[in-house]
């Protein structure tokens, strides 16, 4: 008789234990996300929300990653943006610097845990300047200070100081809150629950805002379905495996040997997930902000030119979504090669005398799989191309100001779906560890 082992979910004893800690640390975060920071001016904070073009698309992209936190400017304004900023430089480093690169591979476990290690202490100095610099260009944005007595004059210094310890407090909470999750609650999905309950908790808003803004009853119809197609297409191409024949070799059990085993080696079509989003979001409003600082300025040339660019890279402009998507697609391809190089397949087959039939073992192997990766990712980049500018093509075809796009947020939905995804398959894994088989259970 076929019946889910999910019956037993609330009846195993460790696994309901990891579900309440996990919900109980969620809560707690959720409630530091309504913490404000020391000072701040509620006027201000309040017109955030209000910016449009690249200021708006960094606005709600830092909103989304803080379940909301930028918009009350709450200590948790930065989310766990620095530990993640934190996280993909030293990735990004391992393959340039050959002694961090031998590191990870003579001890993949020790490697883990210093990379973890010192993750958490770049997360300090990135946290720092993020605050610093977020308050300034919000400041700059908006003309006035979300922050009362900012500045670094001897009246102002306590006040200014307080503000972004606070965030790197706040920043730190998130960081350690997560880590408790991947440690004593559903291990190793700490930070993407954290992002996952932020983007969770501002449905109801978002759904709230539709209903209040009279729009006509088919816009509901086709937002629910827009969200239907893309949430199946996202989980469609997340599960994309390229599956790459290897052959094990048999093993001596006494006096007898056992056969080769040959088995498979899956490679993702998606293996960078959102963060070549994030990346191409961050290179499009880089210039924008840089250029706000000088839009004041005196001499005429500059001037001219910061408000040139500032135009350019308007999100509102036709080519910005067309770039968009090509810093998607590239930038999926970068983090990939440089993901899948750490991985380094070729040596660790090679140490279990593993071998893909017709290739040799060793580097061949790895160049072999690097090219059947490249192969596999053209799709997926694509893909994710196009999850990233379709709240673009959407609003082209919404009235202006619909409130139907709160709901279509690309990374969000990255997001949204691959946790599911994930903790799923861990609760399912858990329920087999402990006897449970999902498939033919005798009641």
């Amino acid at each position: 008789m076929k019946r889910s082992s999910w019956r037993y979910l609330w009846k195993s004893e460790d696994i309901r234990n990891k579900l309440l800690i996990t919900l109980l640390l969620l809560a707690i975060y959720r409630f530091a996300a309504n913490i404000p920071v020391p000072g701040i001016d509620r006027a201000t904070v309040a017109a955030l929300t209000q910016l449009r073009g690249a200021e708006g698309n960094l606005i709600n992209l830092l909103d989304m990653l803080s379940g909301g936190a930028v918009s009350n400017f709450s200590i948790l304004a930065m989310g766990v943006y620095p530990y993640i900023t934190a996280q993909i430089i030293l990735q990004l480093l391992t393959p340039i610097i050959p002694a961090l690169e031998r590191k990870m591979q003579d001890d993949p476990r020790e490697g883990r845990i210093w990379m973890e290690k010192w993750t958490v202490i770049l997360t300090i100095p990135m946290a720092l300047l993020t605050a610093f610099g977020q308050i300034n260009i919000f400041n700059q944005w908006l003309g006035s200070s979300v922050i009362t007595n900012w500045g670094f004059t001897a009246d102002k210094l306590l006040p200014t100081i307080t503000a972004i310890v606070a965030m790197v407090a706040g920043t730190m909470l998130g960081v350690w809150i997560g880590q408790l999750i991947s440690e004593f609650g559903l291990r190793n999905q700490g930070l993407s629950l954290i992002i996952f309950a932020g983007i969770v908790s501002q449905l109801p808003v978002s759904l709230v805002q539709m209903i209040n803004s009279q729009e006509p009853w088919y816009m509901f119809l086709i937002v629910a379905l827009i969200l239907l197609l893309t949430i199946f297409a996202i989980v469609y191409v997340q599960q994309g495996r390229r599956n790459v024949p290897v052959m094990f070799p048999g093993r001596r059990i006494g006096n007898r040997m056992s056969m080769p085993v040959r088995s498979n080696l899956p490679l993702m079509v998606n293996m960078a997930g959102m963060i070549p989003i994030i990346f191409a979001q961050s290179f499009l409003t880089f210039p924008a902000i840089l250029a706000s600082f000088f839009v004041n300025s005196q001499t005429t040339w500059l001037k001219n030119a910061s408000l040139w660019v500032t135009d350019a890279f308007n999100a509102e402009t036709v080519w910005y979504p067309m770039l968009f998507f090509i810093l998607v697609v590239l930038f999926t391809y970068f983090y990939t090669d440089v993901m899948f190089a750490q991985q380094n397949y070729g040596e660790n087959l090679k140490k279990q005398g593993a071998q893909i039939p017709g290739v040799v073992r060793g580097k061949p192997t790895q160049d072999y799989l690097t090219r059947v990766q490249r192969r596999i990712t053209l799709p997926g980049a694509f893909f994710l191309g196009f999850v990233a500018v379709l709240p673009y093509i959407f609003s082209a075809f919404l009235p202006a100001g619909s409130s139907a796009n709160l709901l279509l947020s690309s990374s969000g939905l990255l997001i949204v779906v691959g946790t599911v995804r994930e903790t799923v398959q861990l609760i399912e894994t858990e329920l087999r560890m402990r006897g449970y088989d999902d498939t033919l259970i005798n009641a």
